[in-house]
């Protein structure tokens, strides 16, 4: 990993229990509709009249199999061609909770494409991959990005470059920002949280450190039910400034803006 990549200092310590547990027969329920679901997944990229609502409506489903509920505050979101859209980044589950809110063309990690499985749906999806590792790689993402903003799509990207549990954060990084000041398209910053069915902060969700997929899916089956929270909050206009941008982004996606210097944050 390269030393300018960012890094979180969460570990699979900061996901805590405290979610009461699906019975036996909820949960074989739940794992029988995943296995149901997965091969209709690519139609969520099918070029068909009515793709937002599909993408909505199949991103919905397939977090009820996972016990995961959706509830949406704030402003609507509005129906522009042309918007990028960013949030604070916990878990893969972010994808499938935006694109139930947001649906749009996403930025992720390079080595989804390898993914078995979801590998496949994300090159139907059109993900633009980026790594992780690799700065000079860096501006071709961005003008891909700024490409699909003046095209009209939505896009959604997660400018804190990695996940972190939900307690601690990062800061968004500015880089995606430059699309939209190239593009002069707006920016829809969007606050996700996670939560018990008790109205809790839950970090059950979190995929971080060396967290394995299997493990995260069994944490979110056997869970009674997890609260996705997507607070819309107020869009901004781009402007010129890239870092001044990814600030106002930062603090109106509820992630205080702090002076640029090395902390240690105790989740």
């Amino acid at each position: 990993m390269s030393a300018w990549a960012p890094r979180a200092v969460c570990t699979t310590g900061c996901v805590r229990g405290g979610a009461e547990r699906s019975s036996p027969a909820v949960v074989a329920l739940r794992l029988a509709l995943v296995m149901l679901l997965a091969p209709l997944l690519p139609l969520l990229a099918a070029p068909i009249p009515g793709r937002a609502r599909l993408q909505r409506a199949g991103c919905r489903a397939v977090l009820r199999c996972f016990g995961v509920r959706v509830r949406t505050t704030g402003g609507p979101i509005r129906n522009l061609r042309g918007m990028l859209v960013v949030s604070p980044h916990v878990s893969w589950l972010d994808v499938f909770v935006i694109g139930a809110v947001a649906p749009g063309t996403f930025v992720a990690r390079a080595d989804l494409i390898r993914w078995p499985g979801i590998g496949a749906l994300a090159r139907l999806m059109r993900i633009i991959p980026i790594e992780r590792d690799s700065l000079r790689g860096l501006p071709e993402v961005v003008e891909t990005v700024a490409t699909r903003l003046r095209d009209g799509r939505t896009v959604v990207a997660f400018p804190e470059g990695t996940t972190w549990c939900g307690r601690a954060h990062g800061r968004f990084y500015p880089a995606m920002f430059q699309a939209a000041v190239d593009a002069a398209r707006p920016v829809q910053p969007l606050q996700l949280s996670y939560h018990h069915h008790d109205g809790s902060h839950s970090t059950l969700p979190a995929f971080v450190g060396d967290d394995s997929l299997l493990a995260s899916i069994r944490r979110l089956t056997t869970a009674r039910r997890t609260v996705a929270q997507v607070h819309v909050a107020a869009l901004q206009l781009p402007g010129t400034d890239r870092r001044e941008l990814a600030a106002r982004c930062q603090a109106a996606a509820g992630r205080p803006v702090r002076p640029r210097r090395r902390a240690r944050i105790v989740c």
